[in-house]
């Protein structure tokens, strides 16, 4: 281990536990140096963080709502307290920019700012007079034990996507953050902790598959959420429903952008850049198929795109005016820089090439933004999720081309539309296969009252994120029949009715 490496262990019952046996290097992307090292927990450690959540259980459960909530309140104004903190360990360890990593910590505050109001979302229905002397009503109750598997891209806010509502409405947690940016989930426990959050309530694991798959394996796990790629969602959605749990599980996405001739050009391409190079392309809603409707849309806009992408400024995340940071880590940018190799290979024509971006020489996990034109459908850079700053330009004839095209693609996450026609806007609102529209909105990230999910091979499962769906997924329906009468006549062998 290096000097002033920092040691990042678990956070059980209410403590925070040392690292022990295996760890991994955590590492600063930017300067590409190693900075902390963090635990690979297990069996053991899942097992201890399940049994904490579970003693916890029915005391916490047995609050009442605005109680709960009135932890979450607290909870808010100690993020809010220690917003510029908990950024710049985002930035550190993902390598996204230190404004970038700030709207990650306040869009996932808003999610908490909805679960404070979950009083009003867990008040049931009712039914009065169903039968002779019979009403009829309708409880919404937590599950127990919810785990969340989250991924690295945002070690904040996916977080906050689940244990805010899945603790209003009244369960316990785990977190299983990413081992790449495992910092912010042992904050946001110190920071629960703080707010009143009794011990147990919520806890976090660290690690890689074997503490996944120890926390999907135990009996007393309730509910599963996951967010990552489609290959491991399928895997956690299989192992988690054939255990008889609840599960949500968020794949991988190819989010495409539809440029129609009648779009406002500028306003298209600075919201194109932003969305296909915002965070190095790491965002499961990262735009990295524009598709121009016609030659002459797409010429312009890859013109365009080109001299846009020549003044982005690439650089660490603390650099003031900086647009673009590194990618997580070396082998992911290995990764992501092979895959220009093979758009090349594939005949792709090769409009800007990352890989000789000035910033690529320095100590870091650099790759500049990357621009293929004349993708076609047929091309792995076109099919794949590259989860790095490539865009590829598609070109069809048509608005139905465009619609046609999405629509074969294996996953359905997110599509948006940059048009000034109405009808175009509805009639792709309408038709197109995704989960979530943008009509001149690059990235159609529902807010936190709303709920965020894809189609397709995007998600697993039947409920969406956060939002109304949130508090469906992390409750389970009881509905009673009750009578209350001084008659002693007999109620007979026939079902109640209102007859």
């Amino acid at each position: 281990m290096q000097l002033n490496v920092r040691s990042i262990g678990h956070f059980i019952g209410g403590e925070e536990i040392a690292p022990h046996g295996e760890t991994q290097a955590v590492w600063n992307p930017a300067r590409g140096e190693q900075q902390a090292e963090v635990a690979l927990g297990g069996a053991a450690e899942a097992a201890a963080a399940v049994e904490s959540a579970q003693r916890a259980f029915d005391a916490w459960a047995a609050r009442a709502p605005q109680q709960r909530a009135s932890v979450l309140f607290r909870f808010r104004e100690l993020m809010h307290a220690n917003l510029d903190r908990l950024a710049a360990l985002v930035s550190g360890e993902h390598g996204k920019t230190r404004d970038d990593a700030r709207a990650e910590v306040l869009r996932g505050l808003d999610v908490v700012d909805f679960a404070c109001g979950i009083p009003q979302l867990l008040k049931g229905e009712f039914s009065a007079g169903v039968g002779r002397e019979i009403d009829a009503y309708a409880l919404r109750q937590p599950l127990g034990v919810c785990v969340g598997i989250t991924p690295f891209n945002f070690p904040a806010m996916v977080p906050m996507w689940m244990f805010p509502v899945a603790l209003a409405c009244g369960n316990t947690f785990v977190l299983k953050p990413s081992e790449r940016d495992p910092s912010l989930g042992i904050e946001m426990a110190r920071l629960l902790r703080d707010a009143g959050l009794p011990p147990g309530a919520f806890n976090v694991v660290n690690g890689g598959v074997a503490a996944v798959d120890a926390l999907i394996a135990h009996r007393q796990v309730a509910a599963v959420s996951f967010v990552g790629s489609t290959p491991i969602a399928r895997r956690v959605f299989a192992a988690a429903s054939e255990r008889g749990k609840r599960v949500q599980a968020l794949g991988g996405a190819k989010n495409h952008l539809v440029v129609m001739p009648d779009a406002d050009m500028d306003a298209t391409v600075e919201a194109l850049v932003g969305a296909a190079y915002g965070s190095a392309g790491e965002r499961c809603m990262a735009i990295s198929v524009a598709v121009a409707v016609g030659d002459a849309t797409a010429d312009d806009l890859v013109a365009r795109i080109a001299r846009r992408v020549a003044t982005l400024v690439v650089d660490a995340g603390d650099v003031p005016g900086v647009e673009m940071g590194p990618l997580v880590t070396r082998e992911h940018r290995d990764r992501v820089a092979a895959y220009v190799g093979l758009g090349c290979a594939e005949g792709a024509q090769l409009v800007v090439d990352g890989r000789s971006h000035a910033a690529t020489q320095r100590e870091g996990f650099f790759l500049g933004p990357t621009l293929f034109d004349r993708v076609t459908a047929s091309m792995r850079i076109y099919r794949e999720e590259i989860f790095g700053p490539v865009l590829c330009v598609v070109r069809v004839p048509s608005l139905d081309a465009a619609l046609k095209l999405i629509d074969a693609h294996e996953f359905g996450n997110g599509a948006s539309i940059f048009t000034r026609d109405g009808a175009h806007a509805r009639y792709f609102e309408r038709n197109v296969s995704a989960g979530m529209v943008g009509i001149n909105v690059p990235i159609p990230v529902p807010m936190a009252f709303h709920s965020f999910g894809g189609w397709k091979a995007s998600l697993f499962g039947d409920h969406h994120v956060h939002g109304p769906e949130g508090v469906r997924f992390y409750t389970r329906l009881k509905s009673v029949t009750a009578r209350w009468s001084e008659s002693a006549d007999r109620q007979g062998f026939s079902m109640p009715t209102s007859g």
